[in-house]
């Protein structure tokens, strides 16, 4: 993909000499504009332009958790409750009409802010119960692109074929049916294909930037799950529409692609039936879980975008919590975040170099992959990859 269209700006023209409005998270909306955070989403580009000049809408946002108070959360709240009138054929209000995941045709314009306002006016009971309740979980399974070949290289790596992943913060699960889905990777105008080839797995596109993936990564198989679980804080059921729905509100609207591979996932998951817990320590669950996995497995320990809603404390807790198993119960720690989040679990500096020409071009909204292992006398880091948050593309850093 390339890079993505400069930002529509007709729709908020008529509000350009507004100030912000009067509220501390009247910021993270704007910036979140300025950091192209949703630069594959027009509507959602506009949305937080005008959130962030909305003192009503941003009054919205006092009901999350102080951890929970992103542009996602009402983002997601607002859709999904689009999406439900959409889901059982009720009235649709105006903002709907800008909705492609709702059958809406309309692009962002000066009528845009009243409909939201109107909207949020309309549905404040019901928006503020979902933001106290609900926690950005997009649970993006084009994250597996990348999950392949890390799950192979720690394959490789620790001379076990057989590994059992365990999803810290693993939301619905999805991303534990990596083995099930069909990676295709274009590398240097060549594609490969990983995985299974039955109708029902749905197929993960990924541009391999700069060097082609090691052959040996993407020969098959080079690695197996043996077991696999999962652990949330607030885990959601694949057999639970409304669980499903949320999931869904999380997607981008206009993006049809994920929203189908979403429900493919789904549909896959449900047959399944992965262990996925609810607990609010994490940690514990997990010791219980290594307590009974075979000998000859592998413990990969994975969480994806998950250490960015840890305070700083709390974080260091979660991180020692962590190498203490990596050397004490020989568990890889397999971390996909951020760049800070990178920096303050391994230690490492990851390339913060641009990618012109990309979507999500700039490092602060880049995936870095990071793998620690058992050491001698101490737990080793080490940098796999760097991608886009949603798998589009990946560079492999790692060899």
């Amino acid at each position: 993909m390339n890079a993505p269209e400069p930002m529509p700006t007709t729709a908020f023209d008529e509000f350009a000499g507004r100030s912000l409005a009067d509220h501390p998270l009247a910021g993270v909306f704007e910036g979140s504009v300025e950091r192209r955070d949703f630069a594959e989403e027009p509507l959602y580009e506009v949305l937080c332009r005008l959130i962030a000049r909305s003192s009503r809408l941003l009054a919205l946002m006092d009901a999350a958790p102080p951890t929970q108070r992103r542009a996602n959360l009402i983002l997601a709240a607002l859709h999904a409750h689009v999406l439900e009138t959409a889901d059982h054929g009720g009235p649709a209000s105006a903002l709907t009409a800008y909705y492609p995941s709702a059958g809406g045709t309309r692009a962002p314009d000066r009528a845009l802010l009243d409909a939201l306002e109107t909207f949020a006016q309309v549905h404040d009971t019901t928006l503020r119960a979902m933001m106290a309740s609900r926690r950005t979980q997009t649970n993006e399974i084009g994250r597996c692109t990348v999950l392949w070949p890390a799950l192979a290289e720690i394959a490789r790596q620790s001379g076990r074929r057989r590994l059992a992943l365990f999803d810290f913060g693993c939301s619905a699960g999805l991303n534990l049916g990596v083995d099930r889905y069909r990676m295709a990777y274009l590398q240097a105008n060549d594609q490969r294909q990983v995985g299974p080839r039955h109708p029902a797995a749905p197929e993960l596109p990924c541009r391999v930037l700069n060097r082609p993936l090691p052959p040996a990564l993407l020969a098959e198989p080079t690695w197996q799950l043996a077991a696999r679980a999962g652990v949330d804080q607030a885990t959601l059921d694949v057999h639970d529409e409304v669980a499903m729905r949320w999931l869904r509100a999380c997607l981008w609207p206009s993006d049809r692609q994920r929203s189908e591979r979403l429900q493919a996932a789904a549909a896959l998951a449900r047959a399944a039936h992965d262990p996925v817990q609810q607990a609010d320590d994490g940690m514990t669950v997990l010791d219980d879980w290594l307590n009974n996995l075979p000998a000859d497995t592998t413990p990969v320990l994975f969480n994806s975008w998950v250490l960015a809603y840890f305070d700083s404390a709390d974080l260091q807790r979660h991180r020692q919590r962590v190498l203490e198993r990596v050397q004490s119960r020989a568990v890889w720690w397999l971390s996909a975040e951020d760049a800070d989040r990178c920096r303050a679990v391994t230690g490492l500096a990851p390339d913060l170099s641009p990618l012109p020409g990309e979507a999500r071009a700039e490092a602060a909204s880049h995936t870095f992959w990071t793998v620690t292992s058992p050491g001698s006398q101490e737990p080793r880091h080490q940098l796999l990859a760097r991608s886009h948050p949603h798998g589009s593309w990946l560079e492999w850093l790692a060899g």
